[in-house]
This record gives C-alpha cells, structure tokens and sequence, in this order.
C-alpha cells in the first residue's frame, strides 16, 4: 500500500465567547471571505451545547474556523494570558513577498489592530497581532525553500532531543538546556576533539556570516566537512559577535545550532565565546 500524502491544512479551528467580535475582525479588518457555516443542535456528549461552526477563507483552499457554544461560559483555560506556553498556539499564514508581508502590515495599521512586532527568523520574517480572543496570529514570508538538508539537519535535532527526554523519562539523566542537544548534534556529526573547540555550522545561507567570519580569523581552522555541515576549530577559544555577523536577535539565539565542542563561557545578546572544557 502506497504512503498516504497529506494535501496541506483545510482547516484550523478554536473555540470563541466572542461572536460578533470576531466575525467583524476576520471578515472586516482582515478581509477574509466568510464562507461557510454549520448552525447544529449540541451532539455526542449530553452536556455538548448547541453550537455555531464558521469557517473563513484564509487562501489556497484552507481556511480558520470557529466554534461559538451557545449559552455556555468561558472556561479560564480558555482565556489569554501573557504566557509563552498559551501564545505558542498560533495560526501562520504565508505571502509570497516582502512587498505582500508590508501590505498586511499596513492594512493591519489602518484598521487599529496593534502589531506585537515584526522578526526575521531563521528562514522566514513574519509580524504578529492578536485576534479578539487573544489568539496569536502571524503572516509570514518564507526566504528560502525548505530543503533535504534542512532536514536531515532537524533528524539531528530532533533524535538528540528526543533521547534526552528518554533519559529523563528514564531517571537515567536530566533535560534542562538546548546546550545538551547541541553537544549531542556534535557528536554525533563529527568526533570529538578533545585538543580544540568546535562549532558546526549548517551550510546554509543564513548561517554563512560564521563561516565568513571563520575565513578571516587566521587563528581559527576551517573545513568543510561535506555532510552539510562547516567545522570551524581553535585552540583555545571561538569568539563570535553579532553586529560583525550581521545577525539579527532571533538568529542570533540559534547560531549553536549546528552543535559545538568545548564549553559556553559567554553568550549575551552581543558576544559568543566557546572555550576549552579545562579551562
């Protein structure tokens, strides 16, 4: 039997307490076509209320959808609050350039909904706002394609991660930092080097700023190890700023990414340094 392929998203739905609210900011401000909606008496459990199921246009044959319970009350877990766990949960719609990307953001200005802020990523730039229910929204546009690198890359990631909850899981070890799966990735990319630091730099476009600035550091050691990775060494010390790399901020947080050998002696919002264990 042939693997099943997914066609992308259809849908996207959350609950609101918040009706008119929000069918004036996305149909309204926002402009997206409302074009469907289920109207049902409460099904399934015998407390399941009566119920409104909308669905608005959001491009590409997808669409957000809604959930509005007749009569019930807001649960508090249900309610916003200034938490990275609930602002996690957001949607993120996709334009095809930057010119589109400010054209959102210049529409989002001229109907008075607040921009949270605007950051470039690794691979895309996108700006945030809130809905009324106080549900993250982002549009984005992505810089590059996703690639078989990109990838592998995250299989590195992702298998160090994982094996770490598994110990933790386990009682055999801790997960308590990113550090952790950065010198797992090491490891498992290239052998230790006990005699010199390490920082494996995926040969990415977005990256090459380090390898760059490898190449002009006499004292640092560059290969490129032809598995998709660049290895920069020193003897002693690998220090990195941001402003030089032309990092911004949230690239900047994961320029470790590739993994690293050696010990984190400073990492501040401007400066990187990567020494020796034993020192």
């Amino acid at each position: 039997m042939n693997q099943p392929v997914l066609k992308g998203v259809h849908h996207s739905a959350r609950p609101t307490w918040k009706l008119r609210e929000t069918v004036e900011f996305y149909r309204d401000k926002l402009g997206l076509p409302l074009v469907h909606a289920i109207s049902a008496r409460g099904w399934g459990p015998s407390n399941h209320p009566d119920f409104l199921h909308f669905f608005f246009d959001s491009g590409n044959h997808s669409t957000i959808a809604f959930f509005y319970y007749i009569d019930t009350e807001q649960p508090d877990y249900t309610r916003p609050v200034a938490d990275y766990r609930f602002e996690a949960t957001h949607t993120a719609w996709r334009v095809d350039s930057r010119e589109e990307l400010l054209a959102w953001r210049d529409r989002l200005e001229s109907q008075g909904i607040p921009l949270i802020f605007q950051i470039r990523h690794e691979l895309i730039e996108s700006i945030y706002f809130n809905d009324p229910n106080g549900y993250y929204l982002e549009i984005t546009i992505q810089e590059r394609p996703m690639d078989a690198l990109d990838a592998e890359d995250a299989t590195r990631t992702l298998e160090a991660a994982m094996a770490l909850e598994d110990a933790q899981q386990a009682g055999t070890g801790g997960f308590t930092s990113i550090d952790q799966v950065w010198l797992a990735k090491a490891a498992g990319i290239a052998p230790k080097a006990v005699d010199e630091v390490a920082l494996f730099v995926l040969d990415a476009p977005e990256f090459r700023p380090l390898v760059e600035a490898a190449e002009q550091a006499p004292e640092y050691r560059l290969e490129n190890l032809n598995n998709g990775y660049w290895k920069i060494t020193a003897k002693d010390a690998l220090v990195f700023e941001r402003k030089k790399l032309g990092f911004v901020p949230a690239l900047w947080n994961a320029a470790l990414t590739g993994g690293y050998v050696g010990e984190i002696t400073e990492f501040d919002r401007y400066r990187l340094q990567i020494s020796r264990g034993d020192q």
